[in-house]
């Protein structure tokens, strides 16, 4: 039987592939602006269950809804909401013992009769656990049998075929994140909440690290007294690589009266001042930036970009030098 070739890959020109990308984005889009307005009580009333859970949230689905269904509970997890994704498939393979009576499972299945998540009803009703569907049927056995339905229902895939996932698996991610969004704002979720849930993550850095987490301390501080003579005071500054030394009082009490910087360096070489003979009290900073040890890194980081400056001693009350830091230490920390 004859066969008709295929259209050479060459053929296909840039205007044909990004027409293609821009109506299924505007699919999408259509999909999602349609959504909105479709919100009913029933979104306040999943809210509601989930926030009165004892348990956690457990989301599941199958094939394409599974994959947002990972995503969602990940989500909600990350927000304050505990949760998790249970394979529909494996719970019927001892999986299912992960529900409890005090859970909540919301499910995912745009037809609304995956086999793999219909054969979850029974266990789940069993037990009494609320079930919140999440299904572009709200006529299926999986709208029939839950407490609350959520409808993804959208008139078009962007798919030219309209069978492959895509407009409504964008439409139930979307939904999934309103439900996550409602629920963190509902709990007072806050920032440094988010940031203990990600410390591994540039924000959790940043939230999370302390300025006496990142900073040097004991013999790694350049320091020097006011009576130091600037060569001394330049060679203390060489060993600690810090690119400045801080110049303390001459009692035991570690006060601060001064900074001496790379920038002072410059400044007092362009003023032709004796290395030899001028002493640290001559020609040190004595108005300088600071920092407190409690104080977030990331407070550390604002003060140098306002000020333009790299290096920052680190003092307790009152005035005492507890430690020192430069833009570097924050780099390596990872807060920068």
């Amino acid at each position: 039987m004859p066969t008709m070739d295929k259209p050479a890959k060459a053929m296909v020109t840039e205007q044909a592939l990004l027409a293609s990308g821009r109506r299924a984005l505007e699919i999408e889009a259509r999909a999602l602006s349609a959504l909105a307005p479709r919100l009913q009580p029933t979104f306040a009333a999943a809210c509601r269950l989930c926030l009165d859970c004892r348990g956690r949230v457990i989301v599941t689905g199958m094939g394409k809804s599974g994959h947002v269904a990972r995503k969602i509970a990940a989500t909600l997890a990350s927000t304050g909401t505990a949760a998790f994704y249970l394979h529909p498939a494996e719970a019927g393979h001892g999986d299912i013992g992960m529900i409890t009576r005090d859970d909540v499972v919301l499910a995912l299945s745009y037809s609304g009769e995956t086999p793999e998540v219909l054969l979850l009803l029974p266990h789940v009703s069993r037990l009494g656990a609320p079930l919140i569907a999440l299904t572009g049927n709200a006529n299926s056995t999986l709208a029939r049998n839950a407490e609350v339905c959520l409808d993804v229902n959208v008139t078009e895939e962007a798919c030219p075929l309209n069978l492959a996932p895509t407009a409504s698996t964008t439409a139930s991610l979307a939904l999934g994140d309103a439900l996550a969004v409602a629920l963190l704002e509902a709990r007072g979720f806050t920032a440094q909440d988010f940031a203990r849930s990600h410390p591994g993550g540039s924000l959790g850095r940043k939230l999370l690290l302390h300025v006496s987490d990142v900073m040097r301390k004991g013999a790694d501080l350049p320091i020097v007294r006011p009576d130091t003579v600037l060569a001394q005071g330049l060679m203390e500054m060489s060993r600690k690589g810090l690119g400045m030394t801080v110049v303390i009082d001459a009692d035991a009490q570690r006060q601060v009266v001064g900074v001496f910087t790379d920038g002072d360096l410059r400044r007092a070489l362009d003023g032709q001042v004796n290395v030899h003979q001028t002493l640290m009290r001559d020609i040190m900073t004595r108005e300088f930036k600071k920092i407190g040890p409690h104080e977030l890194a990331a407070e550390a980081v604002h003060l140098m970009e306002l000020h333009r400056i790299t290096v920052l001693p680190v003092v307790d009350a009152p005035n005492q030098l507890v430690g020192a830091l430069n833009v570097h230490d924050l780099m390596r920390a990872g807060v920068v």
